[in-house]
């Protein structure tokens, strides 16, 4: 790849649109590492939500820097934390349920992490949190919102996308819109202007 290209190592679409809509010329690579494996040693060692994110974010990145070495290769990764516990994409339609049901009537954590690596160093780093406030919905509601939705469910960690019918579960938010997303966009942008490969 050319010198001062930008990479997004992520299978994310929702990633993926951020960038592009901003104008940022970016090719998609997605790294495949064992996230269970790190999440369960972060576990075991007492390692924070954020500091895990921030990790998976990196390996991810510098998995993909190892072929694409000038490249800037940005890796994120996002976090559900719910009372101290870390949830997952939710792996069918039933589990997608149960982590609803989880959330309902709760306040919940995400936290989305970006790093950026050049040349298999990481160069940039930024984490964000947001907190969500899911509403009290009925089981009724619950059917009819998978309904809706379908598989698109099992694309996020909390079964749900704010962009689209989601924002229907959530009484309250605070927090940055593109950290809820997946990508704390503008940090990224500011630090690829000051590098000079986005010039808008």
């Amino acid at each position: 790849m050319p010198e001062g290209s930008i990479v997004l190592a992520s299978a994310s679409r929702s990633r993926a649109i951020l960038l592009k809509k901003a104008g940022i010329n970016v090719d998609i690579c997605p790294a495949n590492i064992d996230e269970k494996a790190i999440k369960d040693t972060c576990r075991r060692d007492h390692v924070d939500v954020a500091t895990t994110s921030a990790l998976l974010a990196r390996r991810k990145a510098e998995k993909i820097s190892r072929q694409s070495v000038e490249a800037f290769v940005i890796g994120a990764d996002q976090m559900l934390d719910c009372g101290g516990d870390w949830l997952d994409k939710p792996t069918d339609m039933n589990a997608a349920a149960e982590t609803l049901r989880l959330l309902r009537g709760t306040v919940h954590e995400l936290v989305t992490s970006v790093g950026i690596v050049q040349a298999g160093e990481e160069i940039w780093n930024y984490t964000d949190r947001a907190q969500l406030v899911m509403r009290e919905f009925s089981d009724s509601f619950l059917h009819d919102y998978l309904e809706r939705v379908g598989e698109d469910a099992l694309s996020s960690v909390g079964a749900y996308q704010l962009e689209g019918l989601g924002i229907q579960l959530f009484e309250r938010i605070e927090g940055d819109y593109f950290t809820i997303l997946g990508l704390p966009l503008l940090p990224v942008l500011e630090f690829l202007r000051a590098k000079g490969v986005v010039d808008l």
